[in-house]
C-alpha cells in the first residue's frame, strides 16, 4: 500500500492521482454493445439465442431455455443447505424491514390548497415493471438479488424481471428437460424476494432485451444492478429509453481509525474490500502512528493466508493507501473529499464523527461494525454510489422505484390570477401562443 501524509506539500496531487479512475468505456466495447443492441432491437428472441450461445458458450435451441419457472425457484430453495437458506431468509427480512421504515412518507401522494383555492399536489406511484441485472460470470451474487428486488417490492412494484448469465460450466438440473440454471442460492434469493420472472440471460443483450422488450423478455421501466463493462456501456447507451440506477465503478472503502482500533480487524476490513477485484480501493486514514505501523507490519502475514491473495495484493498495491493525518478532524475532511462508497468509523467515539460526514454512500459506526455486514445482512441496500458520486447521489432505495406526477387544479379565482401572471411571463419569453392560451382564460373563466 502507498503511504501518504496529509500534511505533505504534494498530498493533494498524490490523493488526486490515487482517486483518479478512468470510468470511460473503451471505443471497442461501445461499438460491440451498439451492435448487440441493434441485433436485439431488430431480431428480438432470435438475437438473444444466438448471442447467448455465442458469448456464454451455451447451446440453446430456442428462447424457452432462457426462462426459469417459479417452480424451479422454489425447488432451488428446497435444495439449499439449511444454514444458507436461514441466512438468506434472515437477511431478506432485515432488508425488507429497513426499507419499510424508509418508505414512510415516500409512497404517499399529497396535495394542499393555496390561498386562492388552487389545488396543488403530487401523485406518487410505484413503477409498473423493473428489470434487475445480477452478474454471474465469475461468481453468483444472491445478496444482490435481495438488495435490489426487496426495495422495489416494498415500493409496490408489481413485476420484477431478473436477468442473470449462466456460463456453460454450470450444472444441469433435470426438470422435464435439462436446462442451464444459476446456482441454487441465487434462485432461492429470487424466490424469497418475490421476483416475478427470471431469465438466464446476461451481458449487453440482457440490458437491451429489458429496455426494448422481445417476444420472451418484457420491456421494463427501469433497470438496476451492477455489471461488467459491456453491461455498463449498454446502460449508458439505453438510458433515456429506460431508466437506470447508476453507472457503478469498482467497490471502495475508507476506514477512519484511531489508536483504539484493532489492527488485525482493520487489515481484515481492508482485505475484504480489496478482494472484490483488482480495481477495488481500500484506504485507511488515521492519526495514530502506532496503528499505521501495526497495520503495515501485519499485512504480509495476513496476505499469505488470504484466499484471494493475488487479487488483494494487486488492488492494494495499485489503489490502496494508508493516509497519515494530524487528527480526526483532518481525517474527516479527507474522507469527505474522497466521498467513498463505504465509510467505516473505527474510533472510540464514532457518534461524534457522524455529524461531520458530508459525502458517503454508507457509514459504519464503531469497531464492531464491519462494512461486510452492509454487503449482506444489515438492511440498507448495498447498491451504493462509487467513484466520488456520493457527492450527489444516494444508495438504492424505495425512492428509486417510485414515479411522481405533479397535480394542478385551478379555482375560478386562481385561474384568473395564475393565467394573468403566466401571460405576462409568456410575452416576456416571446411565446405568443402560450400567452394567448392564458389570456383567454383570464377573460372567460
Amino acid at each position: 500500500m502507498k503511504m501518504l501524509d496529509a500534511g505533505a506539500a504534494e498530498f493533494d496531487r498524490q490523493l488526486s492521482e490515487l482517486l483518479t479512475l478512468d470510468m470511460a468505456v473503451s471505443e471497442k466495447v461501445q461499438q460491440t454493445v451498439q451492435d448487440i443492441i441493434r441485433q436485439v432491437r431488430e431480431s428480438g428472441d432470435e438475437a438473444l439465442v444466438k448471442l447467448t450461445n455465442q458469448l456464454d458458450g451455451r447451446q440453446l435451441a430456442s428462447p424457452a431455455g432462457l426462462t426459469v419457472s417459479s417452480e424451479q425457484l422454489a425447488a432451488a430453495a428446497g435444495r439449499l443447505d439449511p444454514l444458507v437458506l436461514q441466512a438468506l431468509t434472515e437477511s431478506a427480512e432485515r432488508i425488507r424491514a429497513y426499507h419499510e421504515q424508509q418508505s414512510q412518507g415516500l409512497v404517499n401522494s399529497w396535495d394542499y390548497q393555496d390561498l386562492l383555492g388552487n389545488r396543488l399536489g403530487q401523485q406518487v406511484r410505484p413503477l409498473q415493471r423493473v428489470g434487475i441485472y445480477v452478474p454471474g460470470g465469475k461468481a453468483a451474487y444472491p445478496s444482490s438479488v435481495l438488495m435490489t428486488a426487496i426495495p422495489a417490492r416494498v415500493a409496490g412494484v408489481e413485476e420484477l424481471v431478473l436477468c442473470t448469465p449462466v456460463p456453460a460450466r454450470v450444472q444441469k438440473v433435470a426438470n422435464g428437460t435439462d436446462i442451464d440454471l444459476p446456482g441454487d442460492a441465487l434462485l432461492a434469493a429470487a424466490h424469497l424476494a418475490g421476483v416475478s420472472r427470471v431469465f438466464t440471460l446476461g451481458g449487453a443483450q440482457a440490458i437491451a432485451a429489458m429496455a426494448h422488450g422481445t417476444q420472451t423478455i418484457p420491456a421494463v421501466n427501469k433497470i438496476v444492478g451492477p455489471g461488467n463493462a459491456f453491461v455498463t456501456a449498454a446502460k449508458q447507451q439505453l438510458f433515456g429509453q429506460v431508466g437506470i440506477d447508476m453507472i457503478a465503478g469498482p467497490s471502495e472503502v475508507v476506514i477512519v481509525a484511531d489508536e483504539t482500533a484493532n489492527p488485525d480487524w482493520v487489515i481484515q476490513d481492508l482485505f475484504a474490500q480489496a478482494e472484490h477485484d483488482e480495481m477495488a480501493q481500500a484506504l485507511l486514514i488515521t492519526p495514530s502512528i502506532k496503528l499505521r505501523d501495526a497495520v503495515q507490519a501485519g499485512m504480509p502475514a495476513a496476505l499469505a493466508e488470504a484466499g484471494r491473495a493475488e487479487i488483494i495484493g494487486t488492488s492494494l498495491a495499485n489503489r490502496g493507501a494508508i493516509i497519515q493525518v494530524a487528527d480526526l478532524d483532518q481525517a474527516m475532511a479527507v474522507a469527505n473529499r474522497i466521498a467513498p462508497e463505504h465509510l467505516q468509523l473505527a474510533v472510540a467515539e464514532p457518534e461524534s464523527l457522524l455529524s461531520k460526514v458530508q459525502c458517503a454512500g454508507a457509514v459504519f459506526l464503531g469497531h464492531a461494525t464491519a462494512e461486510v455486514v452492509g454487503d449482506y445482512a444489515a438492511g440498507p441496500s448495498h447498491v451504493l454510489p462509487t467513484a466520488g458520486s456520493a457527492r450527489f447521489s444516494s444508495p438504492l432505495g424505495v425512492y428509486d422505484f417510485l414515479s411522481r406526477t405533479s397535480v394542478v387544479q385551478c379555482s375560478p379565482r386562481g385561474a384568473v390570477e395564475l393565467n394573468r401572471a403566466a401571460a405576462i411571463l409568456a410575452r416576456v419569453e416571446g411565446l405568443g401562443a402560450h400567452a394567448a392560451a392564458a389570456e383567454n382564460r383570464v377573460k372567460n373563466v
